[in-house]
């Protein structure tokens, strides 16, 4: 079981195999551009994405939707969600993105003041300081408490969905609280309601997501089915990316500082951790020499692969250079380090140019 709220490492294989979900590289030479994301197996699976393929390529109507649930600050990792909706937004995608304040508040305590001085503050703003415009009017930001067509489409939908069914998709126990048992069928909401007459009515819909939250996405594709005879809902599809690995070799979490590299570090903090973060070395350079180092377990590579190497000839010469012992683990750790600290120069610049308009986003 697969639990939404919880930080634990995800076995890619497994999920595939045991949910059905499809490999996404059955796909990738129909895509018309595809996302460096995309191109790099980053992102891994899908459901239904063959529908999205269609819309773009047909320039037909369709929406993206992903939320954000204001609990912590925002890492690196998270920088590749707001990469995909820049991507879709290029393609003519409506843009859907829930500020998810009813799940902070049931699943981690946090009251809705707090949720939403923390959205406008971390994640709106790094939105905006990452590239998307947030000002179009095909991006729709909100608040889930605020909606009224989310909140009313949530209690229609709940009519046909039981505690069984919930315990069965999430582990929830006697113990759950009514609003965490309740809350994801407001995200369910939050996916279908771009279908729904007063938003233009039904369209193909994807949910680009970390595998962690595909309970939420097979909730939404059954309850969607149940209600096609009554709102002719397309069933929404979705996409998988695969989470970058922390500092320490562990899952990057914002509730793990040490695992992270924060979007709101200084550039020579955000140095300072690419230099003491895990590498693919062997143990000594004579060894690393004769059998190559593995960039495939170094996260200093992932960071390289995810967000800091455009070129993708670029980043292969650093890959074999590595496997053939020619890179050396300190000389790579150095030269990312000079990399991330001049994005990072830029990303501040750009987030204290991001924080005036971030403001105005929810409050008017």
């Amino acid at each position: 079981m697969i639990d939404p709220w919880s930080s634990a490492i995800i076995d890619y294989e497994k999920l595939v195999n045991q949910f059905g979900i499809k490999p996404f590289t059955e796909l990738i030479h129909d895509i018309p551009n595809p996302d460096l994301l995309m191109k790099r197996n980053i992102i891994f699976g899908h459901r239904d994405f063959g529908k999205i393929i269609k819309a773009i390529r047909e320039k037909k109507e369709f929406a993206v939707v992903s939320g954000m649930m204001p609990s912590g600050k925002m890492h690196i990792g998270h920088k590749m969600v707001v990469d995909q909706l820049i991507w879709y937004e290029k393609q003519g995608a409506d843009i859907y993105i829930p500020i998810a304040d009813m799940e902070s508040y049931s699943a981690r305590g946090i009251d809705f003041e707090t949720s939403k001085e923390l959205a406008i503050n971390e994640y709106i703003t790094n939105y905006i300081a990452l590239g998307l415009d947030l000002e179009k009017s095909n991006v729709h930001v909100y608040l889930q408490s605020k909606n009224k067509i989310v909140s009313e489409l949530a209690y229609i939908l709940s009519k046909r969905v039981n505690y069984n069914e919930m315990k069965a998709i999430y582990g929830f126990s006697g113990s759950t609280n009514i609003a965490h048992l309740y809350v994801p069928l407001i995200q369910v909401a939050d996916i279908i309601h771009p279908q729904l007459e007063d938003c233009g009515g039904p369209k193909p819909t994807v949910v680009p997501v970390g595998p962690d939250q595909d309970p939420h996405i097979r909730l939404t594709r059954d309850i969607a089915e149940r209600f096609k005879s009554y709102y002719n809902f397309i069933t929404p599809s979705s996409t998988y990316h695969r989470f970058i690995t922390g500092l320490t070799g562990d899952k990057m979490s914002s509730s793990k500082p040490k695992t992270a590299i924060f979007l709101s570090d200084t550039p020579e903090e955000a140095e300072k951790k690419v230099r003491t973060a895990k590498t693919g070395g062997r143990e000594s350079l004579d060894i690393q020499r004769q059998k190559g180092g593995e960039p495939e377990k170094c996260v200093v590579y992932e960071l390289l692969l995810y967000h800091l190497i455009k070129s993708d000839s670029e980043l292969e010469d650093i890959y074999h250079e590595c496997k053939n012992g020619i890179l050396m683990c300190g000389e790579c750790k150095n030269r990312s380090a000079n990399i991330i600290k001049k994005y990072f120069n830029q990303l501040a610049s750009k987030r204290d140019e991001a924080k005036e308009i971030a403001s105005t986003i929810l409050n008017g």
